[in-house]
């Protein structure tokens, strides 16, 4: 299976790339991003692009590829709903709808979050604009879609967050974690479950297309 990344430097996509090079099955990673990542490996390649929109100059280097997991995103904290559309929603599209044209037969798995409104209409601006971005993934021409909606995330293996905030709080929570989740399972993942969720559904398909966290562990 020959994959392509967005998002390896955040949290969440540190812990899939961890599985995807783990992973027998998974013969190649081309990471797209706008900075490089510091990790060398024979499976992996990088396409560096500082505007990400920009990735239909690259469509030769996008063929032949079984599946994409975007893990890309931004926390809306402070963003007018023009600003965070335009990241998450107009952005996403332009990268999924190139991919798309590229490969037919590829599975996309896009990690949202927990409480994405898929009406488009609730109160909460952030997940309006995650459910307006799924519904759209949802009808691409594609072999299948995936939207990922992980509660709490427990980093495993040295994955750390880019977000000051987030890392604060996971060096409090981080000895209660393991309890909590064995109290709490159906709110609390792990990178580590995520990866390996992405990489099977991609396999072998699922019976249901957008997940919650409990989906994702049965995964």
């Amino acid at each position: 299976m020959k994959v392509i990344l967005f998002g390896a430097s955040g949290m969440v996509g540190q812990g899939v790339l961890r599985e995807c090079l783990l992973d027998g099955d998974v013969e190649k990673i081309l990471v797209i991003g706008r900075a490089p990542i510091a990790i060398a490996h024979d499976k992996l390649s990088e396409i560096i692009l500082p505007d990400l929109s920009s990735l239909a100059s690259h469509t030769d280097a996008l063929q032949g590829y079984d599946a994409c997991f975007f893990c890309l995103g931004v926390s809306s904290a402070g963003m007018s709903e023009a600003c965070y559309s335009a990241l998450t929603y107009d952005l996403t599209l332009t990268i999924a709808k190139t991919l798309a044209a590229c490969n037919s037969g590829m599975t996309l798995t896009y990690v949202s979050g927990a409480g994405t409104d898929s009406s488009e209409h609730g109160g909460s601006m952030w997940a309006r604009v995650k459910g307006r971005t799924e519904n759209a993934l949802l009808r691409l021409p594609v072999k299948a879609a995936f939207m990922f909606r992980p509660g709490i995330i427990q980093p495993m293996h040295g994955v750390v967050s880019k977000t000051r905030s987030y890392r604060v709080f996971y060096m409090f929570a981080w000895p209660l974690l393991p309890l909590l989740k064995r109290i709490f399972p159906k709110y609390i993942t792990s990178t580590e479950q995520i990866g390996r969720a992405m990489i099977k559904l991609a396999r072998y398909g699922g019976p249901r297309q957008v997940l919650e966290t409990a989906d994702i562990n049965a995964v």
